[in-house]
């Protein structure tokens, strides 16, 4: 059975997915350590695909929609993957170089080091909600580390996936990348893949998982949660709305990233009601209007508005931001509401809301809301809002999540240099920069025996003569 995993071959090709694989496995074998230049050189034709089709990755993403306007898509999409890209042509020469490590004593002049190595065969999953961005990005890190990929993306997306599709297959052999529109899920995730990467949410994660245990697969997964928002009480309330009403309303909340809840300091709550109302009417003076994005599809618009009504059922208070607009059923545009006095029995703090809806907590003590985050899920992002270092190192010595914003929200995904993952239920594993490279490459160990050995000194038969080098050994400090 083991060796049946390590080889990854079938006995016959059944489908489509199975066809690519073994495209790909074969490649690997034949050429198994792309060069630095060869790496560039895909990195640079994928940045190429981006730039070039802009306009038309744009507009498909708005298809599948229904509506996202296209600026939204270059924002949010585009440039942060054309950005991670850039990034990654510059660092890649300095990742792949072997690190030189220290040698144990009865080993000197002998020499260690480690060479980043390719996986393989990278299967990589991606959702609807940033469809290029949490494809493309995790696609960065597989490439750079020398490895073939094949793609399955959200049946959500499946125009951007044909896009994405036809434009890859113009610039590169199947067997290095493949962008598979249609492609069922068992089909893919049954295949002895060297490394998967799921974005998605916990449900499907763990049937993933479980796929992969069956072939030993390693995984990375992003699987999101409630993201926690803190504004402490000597960070200005207006500032802080404006950077959280931002980070929580693009792509209409549905951003795994999003601040799923917010603590407000007791006294301060209709300070930040206040701003939120005169912010949004100035961003969003019309939620029917270009700016402002659909629900993906009919079911996840129902979720919501019954997400909406259970909190008022059960005695919360609801508050438009965006006066004299409503539902648009017809568009699944949800208006922007926060969601005041909201308890544990309420659906919104049960679930990821992946919506426009803000939750509203107030506190009267620190203490109590570190409490509250460290009862619940670990989160994958984690956002704080203070000008005071004390109160910071202690937010952040005292919790853990996948990634933290200081002082605003989300933007730490937007940074190549800093690894993005989740922990706990918000996922496993990481890429981007340095990491994404770490992730998807095997770190192999190599000594290198020296010339000239102490080692035989300890062959067998032993005699007093080893305990006494051994007594010597153990009291040796460096």
């Amino acid at each position: 059975m083991a060796q049946t995993a390590q080889l990854r071959r079938f006995e016959v090709v059944e489908n489509e997915a199975q066809r690519i694989f073994m495209l790909q496995r074969e490649a690997y074998l034949r050429h198994p350590y792309p060069s630095l230049e060869e790496r560039l050189e895909r990195l640079t034709k994928l940045e190429r695909i981006l730039v070039d089709n802009a306009d038309a990755i744009a507009d498909a993403i708005h298809q599948d929609f229904g509506h996202r306007s296209a600026e939204e898509s270059k924002m949010l999409e585009i440039f942060p993957c054309v950005d991670g890209l850039r990034h990654t042509r510059h660092k890649l020469a300095k990742w792949m170089k072997p690190q030189r490590r220290r040698v144990s004593v009865l080993f000197a002049t002998g020499k260690n080091r480690v060479i980043p190595q390719p996986k393989g065969v990278v299967g990589l999953v991606s959702p609807w909600n940033y469809p290029l961005f949490l494809t493309i990005s995790p696609l960065t890190s597989v490439l750079a580390a020398g490895n073939r990929a094949m793609i399955k993306m959200a049946s959500h997306s499946q125009t951007l996936c044909q896009l994405l599709h036809e434009k890859v297959r113009e610039q590169f052999a199947e067997d290095t990348i493949a962008v598979m529109p249609g492609v069922p899920a068992r089909d893919f995730s049954t295949l002895p893949f060297d490394h998967i990467i799921f974005t998605g949410s916990a449900d499907a994660g763990r049937t993933v998982m479980r796929s992969a245990a069956e072939n030993l697969t390693p995984v990375t997964l992003e699987l999101g949660g409630k993201s926690p928002t803190i504004i402490c009480d000597d960070f200005d309330v207006e500032e802080a709305a404006s950077r959280i009403l931002y980070g929580k309303f693009i792509n209409a909340g549905q951003t795994c990233l999003a601040p799923d809840y917010l603590f407000v300091p007791e006294g301060k709550q209709d300070r930040f009601v206040e701003a939120a109302k005169r912010i949004m009417a100035q961003r969003y003076p019309d939620t029917n209007d270009r700016s402002y994005t659909s629900i993906i599809d009919e079911k996840s618009y129902r979720r919501l508005r019954n997400t909406l009504e259970d909190a008022q059922r059960k005695g919360a208070q609801l508050v438009p931001l965006v006066p004299g607009v409503s539902f648009n059923d017809v568009h699944r545009k949800i208006p922007p509401h926060l969601v005041l006095d909201p308890t544990d029995e309420m659906i919104i703090l049960q679930e990821e809301i992946f919506g426009p809806l803000l939750p509203v907590k107030t506190y009267r003590s620190l203490d109590e809301v570190i409490a509250y985050v460290n009862s619940r899920d670990r989160p994958l992002g984690f956002y704080v809002f203070t000008n005071d270092k004390v109160v910071e190192e202690k937010v952040l010595y005292s919790t853990i999540s996948g990634g933290v914003t200081i002082n605003n929200c989300v933007l730490h995904v937007a940074q190549h240099d800093l690894p993005f993952g989740g922990v706990g239920a918000s996922g496993m594993g990481q890429y981007h920069g340095r990491e994404g490279f770490l992730e998807l490459s095997k770190l192999r160990p190599v000594f290198t025996s020296p010339r000239l050995s102490l080692l035989h000194h300890f062959y067998p038969p032993y005699t007093r003569r080893h305990s006494r080098m051994l007594n010597v050994l153990l009291k040796y400090k460096r």
